[in-house]
């Protein structure tokens, strides 16, 4: 039976940074924004309505990650997306997210029908009686 090599501590901090940078909800909006074309940043401020102040602040930790790459032009900058894989990550996740709702909606589905008589069934109870 072949052992479990303990991970070391520096390759789970990173990965665990690389997921906690897609755990915000504003990171995903920015990339879903940025999935067919770069933008500049006044264009990413007006599309989530928030401050500039706060996408920036978004854009430099996506940047500094290497999932966005930037470029200037005049007084404007940038962002598009250097990771594709980050849409590949966050397919799977909701692929993933969206079988289990599924399930979820069959187990109340299924409950909602068997725990619950129908109309009918009452009607021909108290026609019976």
């Amino acid at each position: 039976m072949k052992s479990v090599q303990p991970i070391p501590k520096e390759v789970t901090k990173h990965v665990a940074e690389y997921f906690s940078i897609l755990s915000e909800p504003m990171r995903l909006k920015i990339l879903n924004l940025l999935r067919d074309e770069e933008k500049c940043v006044q264009e990413l401020v007006e599309a989530t309505q928030t401050s500039q102040a706060n996408v920036s602040k978004h854009l430099k930790v996506m940047l500094q990650a290497g999932i966005l790459a930037r470029r200037t032009e005049g007084t404007s900058a940038y962002y598009r997306v250097e990771d594709e894989l980050t849409f590949e990550l966050c397919h799977l996740v909701c692929d993933r997210l969206a079988t289990r709702i599924e399930q979820q909606a069959r187990h109340f589905r299924a409950f909602s029908f068997s725990s619950r008589p129908q109309a009918d069934d009452k009607k021909e109870s108290a026609e019976d009686e």
